[in-house]
C-alpha cells in the first residue's frame, strides 16, 4: 500500500489536474463503491482506477479478474495496474472511449474520476459512455466530494438518468458521497 501512495503522490505532484485528489481513495470508500458486487455480478468497468484502490475492492468482492476492465489515461498508473492486477484488462485511454472497446455488456461502471473538476460537456460525455457500455439494468456508481450530483438536472434529463442510492463515507479524505445512477 505504501508503494501505491508513493506513486499516487508522485503523479499528483507531476500532474495535479489529472489526479485531482489530495489522497488515494480510502479502503472505506473503496468498499462502499464495490458494495453489492460478487462473483455473479457480470462484467464490471472502472473509470479512472489510479493506483487501484477501488480495483482492489472490486476484486475482493469476488469479481473475477477476467470480468474487470479498467480505463486509465495516466501511463504510469497503467503500468502499475497491469503489473499489480494480472488478468484484468487495462485500457490506456480515456473513459469516453469505452464504447470503442466493448459493447453494452457491463453490469456496473464504477468511476473514480474527479467529475467536479471537469467541464460540464466532458462530464456528460463520460457518463454517456458509461451508459453505452452498461447492459439494461446496469448501474453507474460515482463518488463525489461535493454536496450535489456532478451532473446538472439538464444533463440528467438529456441522458435519461435518475440518481438513486446515496451514501456518505466519512472515513475518506475528504469525506465523499457515493451515488448510483440508473436509466430513468
Amino acid at each position: 500500500m505504501f508503494q501505491d501512495t508513493k506513486l499516487f503522490l508522485k503523479e499528483a505532484l507531476r500532474n495535479p489536474r489529472m489526479v485531482s485528489a489530495v489522497a488515494p481513495s480510502s479502503p472505506a470508500l473503496a468498499r462502499a463503491m464495490a458494495e453489492g458486487l460478487g462473483p455473479g455480478s457480470g462484467p464490471v468497468v472502472e473509470f479512472g482506477p489510479g493506483t487501484g484502490r477501488l480495483t482492489e475492492a472490486i476484486l475482493a468482492a469476488g469479481v473475477p479478474p477476467a470480468k474487470l476492465t479498467l480505463f486509465e489515461m495516466n501511463e504510469e498508473f497503467v503500468r502499475h495496474l497491469r503489473h499489480r492486477f494480472p488478468g484484468v484488462t487495462v485500457v490506456h485511454g480515456p473513459a469516453q472511449t469505452a464504447p470503442d472497446h466493448m459493447g453494452a455488456t457491463a453490469a456496473r461502471v464504477i468511476s473514480g474520476l474527479p467529475l467536479l473538476s471537469m467541464p460540464h460537456p466532458l462530464r456528460e460525455d463520460i457518463v454517456g459512455a458509461a451508459f453505452q457500455v452498461l447492459a439494461p439494468g446496469g448501474v453507474y456508481v460515482q463518488f463525489t466530494y461535493g454536496p450535489k450530483s456532478p451532473l446538472t438536472p439538464g444533463q440528467m434529463v438529456r441522458l435519461g438518468l435518475e440518481v438513486g442510492h446515496s451514501r456518505k463515507v466519512w472515513g475518506n479524505l475528504p469525506p465523499a458521497r457515493v451515488l448510483h445512477f440508473r436509466r430513468a
